[in-house]
């Protein structure tokens, strides 16, 4: 069974899946990161892939994926420093990026590395869902990868009903049409879109991304899916303090108050 699929299965509730941006803040530390957020309990992890005009990304994360082109990070690199991460880690793990460096590799080819070295499955924010149906699934398929597909409060419900039709894995539920970044609050418009969800009794769980960095926005996405995506808050804390264990520490301090 996929790993993304099993923890579903086996975890009822506050899963916590956390991204970083492969090589920032330096191009050599994308296992040890993996393996402190494994070590630190962190239920599932998303290796986010740098790319140079990544659209729905803050600015936390365009700064993150700029300094790791800069610092030399490519698809290729990555796969290579992924290569031994599964004699270490068991969570399910999704690279996070778009389609043109993907497509630069070879969709087909990025498949195949992402099974050799133990990728559970992506996430690509700027595919086509009419392309993912027709083009990748057969093929991520055919791997036994996950694509996750972003639903927004935008995304009506019959666009949501056919994702969660042909999807697997778990559903990304973004929290507002804005860029990533870290909010305060959840106002009563994300609660009501929460809550909309919710009534749809959807087949996928679905985890909570974009804006998650304190406990009361980690608390609302744990009441209202299976769980919450933390990511610009970990990057910032990580370019910060330059060491993974100490950020996510300090995450865990923040996620408190």
């Amino acid at each position: 069974m996929n790993r993304i699929n099993q923890l579903f299965q086996n975890t009822t509730g506050k899963i916590l899946s956390v991204y970083f941006c492969a090589g920032a803040p330096t191009l050599d530390n994308t296992a040890g990161v993996i393996r402190s957020l494994a070590a630190h309990g962190i239920s599932m992890i998303e290796i986010g892939v740098p790319f140079s005009d990544p659209l729905a990304d803050g600015p936390v994360i365009q700064n993150a994926a700029t300094k790791a082109l800069r610092n030399g990070m490519n698809v290729k690199l990555l796969f290579r420093q992924l290569h031994n991460i599964r004699q270490e880690v068991d969570i399910p793990l999704i690279l996070m990026g778009y389609l043109n460096p993907i497509l630069a590799y070879g969709f087909e080819a990025f498949c195949q590395s992402c099974v050799e070295v133990g990728v559970d499955g992506m996430i690509i924010p700027d595919l086509p869902f009419k392309d993912y149906i027709e083009i990748y699934k057969p093929v991520a398929d055919r791997y036994g990868l996950r694509i996750i597909m972003l639903i927004t409060p935008e995304t009506s419900d019959e666009r949501i009903r056919f994702i969660d039709d042909n999807t697997d894995g778990f559903i990304y539920m973004v929290s507002s049409a804005a860029t990533t970044g870290a909010q305060q609050s959840f106002d009563e418009a994300k609660q009501a879109y929460f809550r909309r969800i919710e009534a749809m009794r959807l087949r996928n769980p679905r985890l909570i991304g974009f804006g998650i960095s304190n406990r009361q926005t980690l608390e609302s996405a744990q009441q209202n899916a299976a769980g919450a995506i933390i990511g610009s808050k970990f990057v910032t804390l990580l370019d910060e303090l330059g060491d993974p264990d100490q950020a996510i520490e300090e995450l865990f301090r923040a996620l408190e108050n």
